[in-house]
């Protein structure tokens, strides 16, 4: 894997805040059973949840899940399942917002959690910037490994749709 194949992206920082092992698997377009039923479901919450926004817009390697306009100000919006993984979460929504800050877009996010009809509102600061660019350098010591990871149970691991991968 070279330099150039590397693409970090939000997908590869909430797996790398959940599980290393499947940030790995990731990187290498190494694909999860798509017929798990956390990964339907979630598919599910997304596309029936905030049907009145606009819905997965692609901006270069990131796609936000909403975007829209609250008194003149561009939000981005990451819909998730539950709270359960937030760090996760709201560490991949301050990633989106780092990318467009760094192509001269100022945007506010906010953390939806349709199921638990919960909302939080995430703002990129300084510290921030400086805790994504750390992660950044470890997702990529972890990606140009040869070896994935070596497997950990972890309570992720009961939903997880590489659990056959891991523990077969």
């Amino acid at each position: 894997m070279s330099a150039e194949d590397v693409k970090i992206n939000g997908t590869l920082i909430w797996y790398y805040c959940v599980c290393k092992r499947e940030a790995w698997l990731i990187a290498r377009s190494i694909v999860a059973d798509q017929e798990n039923e956390f990964i339907e479901i979630g598919r599910f919450i997304n596309e029936s949840s905030y049907q009145r926004e606009k819905k997965e817009m692609q901006i270069g390697n990131i796609k936000l899940d909403i975007l829209k306009m609250d008194n003149g100000q561009i939000v981005i919006g990451e819909v998730k399942k539950s709270s359960k993984f937030k760090l996760a979460a709201r560490m991949q929504l301050l990633f989106y917002l780092s990318i467009l800050k760094e192509n001269g877009i100022s945007a506010r996010g906010e953390l939806y959690f349709p199921e638990e009809k919960k909302r939080e509102e995430v703002l990129l600061n300084e510290e921030a910037l400086t805790e994504l660019e750390q992660m950044k350098q470890d997702i990529l010591k972890i990606i140009y490994l040869e070896q994935p990871p070596a497997a950990r149970k972890i309570p992720f691991c009961k939903n997880c749709a590489y659990a056959e991968f891991c523990f077969a």
